[in-house]
């Protein structure tokens, strides 16, 4: 079990940044990578970013490379995702979930159906 909680969104305008986390806990946290999906108001569930355990080969959506970075410290078992150039399609709520490296190396990274664990979510709201 691996729990996931996110925090940082916020209200921000355009042109500004945010950081994202997500705290990732539980037992065997070390064998999943962590993805991150958003979702605006009546829309679907799409992939943002993903990051394995190790760290090797993130992945990003193209709508977001260049202005959103995810990094993480398995020290303190967080999750970060640097947000820049905020636009106002970025608004949307934020996810950071939990994905079986051996789904990740396959793959399967920006499928929402493939991962296993998921955090409640935080608010992101760009205005223009």
């Amino acid at each position: 079990q691996v729990q996931l909680v996110e925090s940082g969104g916020g209200l921000v305008q355009a042109g500004g940044s945010l950081r994202l986390s997500c705290a990732v806990s539980g037992r065997a946290v070390s064998d999943y990578g962590t993805g991150w999906f958003r979702q605006a108001p009546g829309k679907e569930r799409d992939f943002v970013a993903a990051i394995s355990w190790t760290s090797v080969g993130e992945n990003y959506a193209d709508s977001v490379k260049g202005r959103f970075t995810t990094y993480r410290d398995n020290a303190k078992r967080m999750v970060y995702m640097q947000i820049n150039s905020l636009k106002p399609e970025d608004t949307a709520v934020y996810y950071c979930a939990a994905i079986s490296d051996e789904k990740y190396f396959r793959g399967k990274y920006s499928t929402a159906s493939e991962y296993d664990y998921w955090g409640q979510g935080t608010q992101v709201t760009v205005s223009s």
